[in-house]
């Protein structure tokens, strides 16, 4: 072997090397990288990594997991990334690209952030209240309950601790800081709920079941399978709203509210938009307290 030639493979050998010893703190801050599939996963990153992070989201503001593609430049991010914070509950943004995203980068660590949740099947019924549609067999949902989010928080903390070792005390310091914060907020949200008594709501896109489950609520899901209502599907879901004296419609951001204005108009109601991907998590919830509050009253 000539000199050219053993001094290319040291230094094919040394690139290697310091990519894999590189991976995750690749920009010049030296900030652990992370990845995140949504907005509100990125919060608990956030939260508990503080400075020592930097997080991207693969779906972006306004984007529906269901159907989002990444960008070129987002599939280059995730080939420097240390940890991939997924959803893991049939989203179908995840299901889809999730291989394809492994084979970019094998040294990443994937944190399921639902581990350890209690998922909630979805299985058709009569009224469309937890309807089987797009999502498979798991309502994905799950973020959008406090005590789900202390079990999110912790598996987040979890990742970070195991691609970073060195700032352990720091991620379980921030880790216990929000743990509290989120017991809080499922006290100020039973406080908020305590006199509602109609427990019933209608929401278009079929986001809140766990939100529904934890605060005693009932979802009534008006969309099935990602499909527009049929004329039939429209009068069933007015028909429930009418017998339960329900008069608002939720509806999400990421979605058309031109069925669900439709509803409204035939009920003498409104709609009220609640996002369950934005990424303020507590205030969001709280907002969302609000209008179930002042919806169903």
């Amino acid at each position: 072997m000539n000199v050219s030639s053993l001094r290319g493979r040291l230094t094919a050998l040394l690139f290697c090397l310091l990519l894999l010893a590189g991976c995750g703190r690749s920009d010049s801050s030296g900030k652990l990288q992370v990845v995140a599939s949504i907005e509100p996963l990125a919060y608990f990153v956030d939260r508990i990594g503080g400075d020592l992070v930097s997080v991207t989201v693969m779906v972006p503001p306004g984007g529906d997991p269901h159907s989002y593609e990444p960008t070129p430049k987002q599939m280059a991010r995730l080939g420097s990334a240390a940890v991939f914070i997924k959803a893991g509950s049939g989203v179908e943004f995840e299901l889809n690209w999730m291989p394809r995203l492994l084979e970019l980068n094998r040294n990443m660590r994937v944190c399921d952030a639902s581990a350890g949740v209690q998922l909630i099947p979805m299985t058709p019924d009569s009224d469309g209240d937890g309807a089987e549609h797009h999502h498979g067999r798991f309502d994905p949902h799950f973020w959008l309950s406090p005590s789900n989010a202390r079990i999110i928080a912790k598996n987040v903390e979890q990742a970070l601790v195991a691609s970073d070792p060195s700032n352990r005390e720091t991620y379980e310091a921030n880790l216990a800081k929000l743990d509290k914060e989120l017991q809080q907020l499922d006290k100020e949200i039973r406080a908020r709920l305590a006199g509602v008594r109609q427990r019933r709501f209608i929401v278009f896109h079929p986001a809140w079941g766990y939100f529904s489950r934890e605060f005693g609520l009932e979802q009534v899901a008006a969309e099935q399978e990602g499909k527009t209502l049929t004329p039939v599907q429209l009068a069933r879901v007015i028909e429930i709203a009418r017998n339960s004296g329900i008069h608002t419609v939720f509806v999400s951001p990421q979605f058309s509210s031109v069925q669900a204005d439709a509803i409204a108009r035939d009920i003498d109601g409104i709609t009220v938009q609640i996002d369950p991907l934005a990424r303020d998590y507590q205030n969001n919830l709280r907002r969302a307290t609000d209008a179930f509050a002042g919806g169903m009253r």
